[in-house]
């Protein structure tokens, strides 16, 4: 399945059924008159979160969507239906945007979410509604009202507990890969991975979603390599994880080139809790791993966590402390023990 994380449609509410002008003419029947039903009200466009999906292929082949007409009304007082609403399914994590793609309408967060785009129009009167004793006999009903339409963006963001970044090839598909059992593209080339990952980490009796996105370099803000279009996927996570290749030369730019990245697309990502960590260190010596750690500590100013997501050595302390940063943002804190009693407040009934 293809991956598609951004799509612009079209949606159009039904329009209104149109009200009957109808009379009761029945021999030997009394209290005849207008008997004219109300038309239907036109089919709303609803957007609806599912589970099962990931993606937004389906809108790539398919950019319109309308609400169905109301039915018109009918004689002997009967109304007409309403129209068929037409429903967008969408994965959890989609925002959904007017054509300015800025103005956000909806945020759509959880299964069974459900919000209504546009309204369908409502249905018009028909002539039994206009009887009144001065005008017994209406010769005239209301046309339904018409339906609204608009263009609309829908854009994915992958919601995911820790977020993956550095540069191309800086080793963040073999870290995922290593700690859960997601299968992405792993080669000895940049730009490997194109579309985002999400992976599963299970730990003791915990775990969390770790996301991986294509590698960043400098100038992504200004559409350089990939651009930073994928970035929206790390928006939604409570802490990153900036991977360093140990074995570059000059660490602290690869490090200093992600952080200008990050701060220049904004929306919050540049203040998100941040692991750094220096990888690849299996295929260095230790005179020059503790050489480019101390070089990036006093660059970042902040612990580096040394691992290799090859050999999976330094692994398990980088994930319990991203849990650990995940479980403050859940509000899982520690609680007392339930017989521990406060002998500051004395005895309580």
């Amino acid at each position: 399945m293809k991956f598609l994380d951004q799509a612009k449609i079209y949606i159009r509410s039904g329009d209104g059924g149109a009200g009957s002008i109808s009379f009761r003419r029945e021999k030997y029947v009394q209290f005849g008159g207008p008997n004219g039903g109300d038309g239907g009200r036109g089919g709303h466009v609803i957007v609806e979160c599912v589970d099962g999906l990931n993606t937004l292929i389906d809108y790539r082949y398919r950019q319109h969507f309308k609400g169905k007409t109301g039915v018109h009304g009918m004689g002997r007082d009967r109304s007409g239906p309403n129209g068929e609403d037409s429903i967008l399914q969408v994965p959890v994590g989609t925002q959904v945007f007017e054509e300015d793609n800025e103005t956000l309408i909806a945020d759509m967060t959880e299964v069974g979410q459900r919000v209504v785009l546009l309204q369908g129009g409502n249905g018009g009167f028909g002539n039994a509604h206009f009887k009144t004793a001065t005008n017994q006999a209406p010769r005239h009903a209301n046309p339904g009202q018409e339906g609204k339409e608009m263009w609309i963006w829908l854009r994915l963001k992958l919601i995911a507990d820790a977020g993956l970044v550095g540069l191309p090839n800086a080793g963040k598909s073999t870290f995922l890969a290593a700690v859960s059992r997601a299968k992405p593209k792993i080669a000895d080339y940049p730009f490997t991975t194109l579309n985002p990952n999400l992976g599963v980490v299970d730990m003791e009796n915990d775990g969390f979603v770790l996301a991986d996105i294509p590698g960043l370099i400098e100038g992504a803000h200004d559409g350089a390599g990939l651009g930073d279009r994928f970035l929206g996927h790390v928006e939604r996570t409570n802490i990153l994880l900036h991977l360093v290749d140990g074995t570059e030369e000059d660490v602290v730019g690869a490090y200093r080139t992600i952080k200008g990245e990050l701060k220049a697309y904004g929306h919050g990502l540049a203040e998100k809790p941040v692991i750094i960590a220096l990888n690849k260190c299996d295929a260095l010596t230790d005179d020059v791993v503790a050489e480019r750690k101390a070089a990036l500590e006093e660059a970042a100013g902040q612990e580096i966590m040394i691992l290799s997501g090859v050999s999976g050595e330094g692994v398990r302390p980088v994930l319990h402390k991203l849990l650990k940063e995940i479980n403050l943002h859940r509000g899982k804190e520690a609680q007392p023990e339930e017989d521990e009693v406060s002998t500051s407040q004395g005895w309580q009934p």
